[in-house]
């Protein structure tokens, strides 16, 4: 994938969903994964020629490992010039010392998203970017399916009224096998997950039997992808017609 590829799909979800509006100051949660820092990478070239504008400032919530070196992500961001900050917390100490459970993620998602948040609104931010990608939202909608027994997945835009701030996630179109590739065709860093739980999760499994499930029936991950956009879930904005003239509402 090359950046006018990368370019059509977030500009293509931001319209259709209406994620970006004039004067926006986005908030780009940095984990130090290719997906978070290819996000902040296109929002950077969508805001050269975007007809709204809007600000960006990228953080990263620090959980406490000692061996999560944040390096190459500050060089990035100062490349990109966009402001930095890294958000330091106890969130290793609390999941894994005072709350040891056998999937720690959801009280460790939880734990970050406050600590983004906080400092988003600090900032005066109005919006906060994730970095989730289409594998993304097939492989949450099978965990929703497998795990709560109901057909659902997280929505290309989300409104908090208790914090004034609304999620976004621009990347929602793009598949990752094409963040992989373009992460290595332009060198986009990449920083080690220290988390001693990554790859051991729920998550992963659910992501390797997807791969598994597209490789024995080609093209399933696409349909999957098209049945989540048609089911008209109650938390999802509604679809608008495309700047490219594609009628998909």
């Amino acid at each position: 994938m090359d950046q006018k590829r990368l370019l059509s799909y977030v500009r293509q979800a931001v319209d259709d969903y209406h994620l970006l509006e004039n004067q926006d100051k986005v908030a780009v949660g940095i984990s130090g994964g290719k997906d978070s820092l290819t996000l902040l990478y296109a929002l950077k070239q969508l805001q050269r020629f975007y007809p709204k504008q809007f600000t960006l400032t990228a953080f990263t919530v620090h959980p406490g490992f000692e061996d999560f070196h944040l390096e190459p992500v500050k060089d990035f961001c100062k490349e990109l010039e966009v402001p930095y900050e890294v958000i330091d917390t106890q969130i290793r100490t609390i999941v894994f010392q005072h709350n040891p459970t056998e999937n720690p993620c959801s009280l460790c998602a939880k734990l970050r998203k406050g600590a983004l948040n906080e400092a988003a609104v600090r900032h005066g931010c109005n919006k906060v970017a994730y970095g989730h990608h289409r594998d993304d939202l097939i492989e949450t909608m099978l965990m929703s399916l497998f795990y709560e027994g109901r057909f659902h997945s997280f929505s290309p835009k989300t409104c908090w009224e208790r914090t004034g701030l609304t999620l976004i996630r621009p990347l929602l179109y793009v598949p990752e096998a094409e963040l992989t590739g373009f992460q290595k065709k332009y060198s986009i860093p990449a920083v080690q997950n220290p988390c001693p739980a990554d790859g051991h999760t729920k998550r992963q499994y659910v992501k390797e039997l997807l791969r598994t499930l597209n490789t024995e029936n080609p093209g399933i991950k696409n349909r999957m992808f098209t049945a989540i956009q048609s089911a008209r879930f109650d938390d999802w904005p509604e679809r608008q017609v495309s700047i490219y003239g594609k009628i998909i509402s």
